[in-house]
């Protein structure tokens, strides 16, 4: 393959952290999310596998003509629909640093140093979740897969042999479809993933819980594990995890806490006791791309149990003979799916390193007290609460027409000024908003409440 010059190089790379730079100079300016004609799109875009090369200002300038526009902005300060990645460009810089290098973090003899870091950076969070020493984990691209190699674990771990055909695990309607999806994944059937309904609160319901677990056991299966979440994608909600954590002790069952969006919360004194429980967990599950402020992709699985990543993945073929089996050394393909693994690590470690744990938390305060604020000023304008805000998160809505709901986060989409979502809690569709963004201003907040009033007039048409 043809080399560029080191001035051609230097241009280029000048050039992307200047589209990078003007990117988080000006990203509040522009929609949060702009969505392409598909058909547009490909008759752009299409065209035959290029045999000769083109100029690399070329290419860029077709990129952020065609391509980059066409995004949703998560780290957009009036983005407030589904789970925000508001990000942060130390965290950028560090994946173009470990992408520019090409670290493999597969094996410790392919990325020893880089894999100290991924150590050192699961050992902070281990402490932050107050999980005991001896806690493993691993950086995975979110919290779908995290989930899934806990849920791995937790099989091995606790069904061995009776993994397809007895295993029972628990979950609550208000769960994320990853959970289901992971547990389908595994080779659970339908019949061996039981979602439980929520009360009014919708959180996980002990009593109900209980009830499932005993009858299962009568009926000759075996429950290995129950999923809780802290903080859900619709609401916020925190299960009730110190009775969960008792119930699973003893019944002998595996405690999974779904934190991807709200387990960071914890690091600060607002979101400290609603996850009060969550060091008892057997696995946890986070997104650092989320309430950690990382750029796609970073999530995380730590697990309390010594050994129970390697009991459900570690394989050692004779082709990796020569990185396998050294005391001491971590290989973290023992500890996933992937062998072929970067350097996510790498983002987090450097965030924390330059802006320290005190910002993070900051920012994540932020994020509550903007929810907060968020219900103050719809409230104001006539909106009925369904959710009051907890964790970032308020839902709300006015009325029951569920189509002029809909209709409503499609105008705002087209203004381009915010982006809000919708969900359906227990059959009633309202609207929501995460406010997780640290930049998020009282002035953001204002312009959105306005542009949804314009959006509700318009959607009634």
């Amino acid at each position: 393959m043809p080399r560029l010059s080191d001035a051609e190089l230097r241009a280029l790379g000048h050039r992307v952290v200047d589209l990078i730079a003007d990117h988080w100079a000006t990203v509040g300016d522009h929609p949060p999310i702009r969505v392409g004609d598909p058909a547009e799109l490909r008759e752009r875009l299409a065209e035959p596998v290029p045999e000769q090369p083109s100029a690399p200002d070329a290419v860029l300038d077709q990129l952020a003509r065609e391509v980059l526009p066409f995004v949703q902005h998560g780290d957009h300060p009036r983005f407030f629909a589904r789970i925000p990645g508001p990000s942060n460009p130390v965290g950028v810089f560090a994946d173009a640093l470990a992408a520019g290098l090409n670290v493999f973090v597969g094996s410790w003899t392919g990325g020893s140093g880089p894999a100290t870091i991924e150590l050192v950076t699961l050992d902070w969070l281990r402490e932050l979740f107050e999980l005991p020493a001896g806690t493993e984990g691993a950086f995975v691209s979110g919290g779908s897969v995290a989930t899934l190699n806990a849920l791995a674990a937790a099989r091995t771990h606790v069904l061995g042999a009776d993994a397809r055909t007895r295993g029972v695990a628990y979950l609550s309607d208000q769960a994320h479809a990853s959970c289901s999806r992971a547990l389908r994944t595994l080779g659970f059937a339908d019949e061996q993933i039981r979602v439980l309904p929520t009360a009014s609160e919708l959180r996980m319901q002990v009593s109900e819980l209980a009830a499932a677990v005993a009858e299962d056991r009568a009926a000759g299966r075996k429950p290995f594990a129950i999923v809780a979440t802290a903080g859900t994608t619709n609401t916020g909600a925190v299960d009730p995890l110190p009775p969960l954590a008792d119930l699973c002790r003893d019944e002998g069952i595996w405690l999974h806490v779904d934190a991807a969006y709200g387990g960071p919360a914890v690091i600060c004194d607002a979101g400290r006791p609603l996850l009060k429980g969550i060091e008892r967990a057997d696995s946890i599950a986070i997104d650092p791309h989320k309430w950690l402020f990382q750029p796609y992709e970073c999530g995380v699985v730590l697990v309390r149990h010594p050994g129970a990543l390697a009991a459900a993945f570690a394989l050692h073929p004779e082709y990796l003979a020569d990185v396998s089996g050294r005391t001491g050394e971590v290989n973290f393909f023992d500890r996933g799916v992937q062998l072929t693994r970067g350097f996510r690590a790498l983002k987090l470690w450097m965030t924390l390193k330059v802006y320290g744990l005190a910002a993070v938390r900051r920012g994540i305060e932020h994020g509550i007290r903007s929810a907060e604020r968020a219900e103050e000023l719809l409230r104001s304008a006539g909106w009925q609460i369904a959710t009051p805000a907890q964790l970032g998160i308020v839902s709300f809505r006015r009325g029951d027409d569920a189509a002029r709901h809909l209709r409503t986060v499609s105008e705002m989409q087209a203004e381009g000024v915010a982006a809000i979502s919708s969900t359906v809690l227990h059959g009633v569709t309202v609207l929501r908003m995460c406010a997780i963004h640290p930049a998020t201003s009282e002035s953001d907040l204002e312009l959105t409440v306005s542009a949804l009033e314009r959006a509700w007039l318009r959607a009634c048409d």
